[in-house]
């Protein structure tokens, strides 16, 4: 592994230019890169102490900064230097500007304002978190999403991740032997999505969640594999029976197991318009 180092310079909390970074890097092997994050930075003092940073460990600097003094004090003190200087929006921006035919504002940390769409986020963070394993079943009808599935199925990172994109999202956990709630049979609404995963897979996870907690793997039938493949099948055949997109979240992170259920939602409130 080579070591470089990278300057990620953004005006505010620096969330988005650490996304684009890493969203970049994974496609090179063999790269090691020492990440140096200048956040909050809109005074040219704070801009100096960059610059300085960047000379002292020399290396490229992606940067989110909209105000054209420092975004310029940014791009020749790299060329000084003699180190890229990558603003990664303007593309984006000039391209969206000119279709809209509207001038970029140039105020930094618009998308992080107290307005209705941060409300909601929050609203729809609490609802997850109310209605997480099972919890508040009597309103599962004020879901956007519910998940189901076995455990040990990403129910809960997922729904989370779904809340954080403003969803109101509930997760039921299948245990064999336990019915489900009577409220989960008879939403309308709401869009119930079934979450599986292969069964040794599952087994694996299981047992790694099992020796945490210090429990026993010889006194469950929580690792049995002939158990787990049962139980698996079974939850398979509930979603068939009452129509509910199945997801395999086998190979598959939270992030791309949330774009397939939001997929899933599109195509619902659509039909749900149409009818």
């Amino acid at each position: 592994m080579t070591s470089y180092h990278l300057h990620l310079v953004s005006d505010a909390t620096g969330e988005t230019i650490n996304s684009v970074a890493r969203a970049c890097l994974v496609q090179f092997r063999g790269v090691n890169p020492v990440e140096h994050v200048w956040s909050l930075i809109r005074t040219e003092g704070q801009m100096s102490k960059v610059v300085k940073g960047i000379e002292a460990n020399p290396g490229p600097a992606l940067f989110t900064i909209v105000n054209p003094e420092l975004r310029n004090d940014l791009i020749e003190g790299c060329r000084a230097i003699g180190v890229p200087c990558i603003p990664v929006l303007d593309p984006i921006m000039h391209s969206l500007a000119n279709y809209f035919g509207v001038e970029i504002s140039g105020q930094p940390g618009l998308q992080h304002v107290l307005d209705n769409e941060y409300f909601n986020r929050m609203e729809a963070m609490n609802f997850a978190l109310a209605h997480d394993d099972g919890q508040g079943t009597a309103e599962l009808s004020k879901a956007d999403i519910i998940l189901v599935g076995v455990s040990r199925t990403s129910k809960t990172p997922t729904c989370i991740y779904l809340a954080n994109r403003g969803i109101k999202a509930a997760n039921v956990p299948l245990v064999p032997g336990c019915p489900l709630p009577s409220e989960l049979l008879k939403v309308e609404v709401p869009l119930v999505v079934g979450l599986t995963k292969d069964p040794e897979s599952l087994v694996q996870v299981r047992k790694n969640r099992l020796r945490m907690i210090s429990e026993r793997e010889d006194e469950t039938d929580y690792v049995d594999i002939d158990s787990v493949r049962e139980e698996v099948s079974s939850a398979r055949r509930l979603c068939m029976q009452q129509s509910w997109p199945l997801i395999d979240v086998t190979r598959r992170s939270i992030e791309e197991t949330a774009a397939t259920i939001l997929a899933h939602f599109a195509r619902h409130r659509e039909g749900a318009v149409e009818s």
